[in-house]
């Protein structure tokens, strides 16, 4: 077995192994607004539910690597810390094209949800508007950011507790969600994403 020390090793290099070791990984497709209304929606695969009481969850953006010809912070990161709010929405395989389309390197001004051909519409709780197309979303008001390292490639926790769910009626059955439905997408590494239709299901010992 192979061991490596991520301290000898280039930045660019341990993310491409982590991202290789750690998947699947869901996808949040954020949206965000900055200080003057303007809206922005990106994917994150660093991503995950933390817990239930109160309901909350995390997206971790990546500070830039060439920070020379652009910020270092994303639009989303700044847009979260300087408004306190974001929607999760959840990407399908119907949504998967669109949301790696708003994955482009583009000025703050360009508007992502018409570049991908996605719909914004209003939330309920916060600013950010929803993804039409998504399956399920969820709005969130921003509970703590907590940087790993401030140098490029350095990580960034955005905690955020969920204020509202939003679900389509046919995938809802007391509280359960189907998954065939959702149809949730997920990333590997490199340019590879993952379906959820090869499931397994194992009994939790009692």
């Amino acid at each position: 077995m192979l061991t490596i020390d991520p301290a000898q090793q280039a930045t660019r290099d341990i993310y491409k192994l982590m991202t290789g070791i750690i998947v699947p990984r869901p996808i949040a497709l954020v949206s965000t607004i900055d200080r003057t209304g303007a809206a922005n929606v990106a994917p994150f695969s660093f991503f995950s539910g933390v817990g239930s009481t109160p309901p909350t969850l995390l997206f971790c953006p990546v500070l830039r690597t060439d920070s020379a010809t652009l910020p270092a912070r994303k639009d989303s990161l700044r847009n979260v810390e300087e408004t306190g709010e974001f929607v999760v929405n959840v990407v399908s395989e119907a949504l998967a094209a669109a949301a790696n389309a708003t994955a482009a390197e583009v000025p703050p001004e360009v508007d992502e949800f018409e570049l991908a051909g996605l719909t914004p519409i209003p939330s309920e709780i916060v600013k950010p508007p929803r993804v039409a197309e998504s399956p399920a979303q969820m709005e969130c008001k921003l509970l703590q950011v907590i940087y790993t390292a401030k140098r490029p490639g350095g990580g960034v926790i955005v905690l955020g507790e969920i204020v509202r769910f939003h679900i389509r009626e046919d995938l809802f059955d007391n509280f359960r969600v189907d998954p065939a439905g959702l149809a949730a997408v997920g990333r590997m590494a490199g340019n590879t994403w993952v379906r959820t239709r090869d499931r397994i299901d194992l009994a939790r010992p009692q």
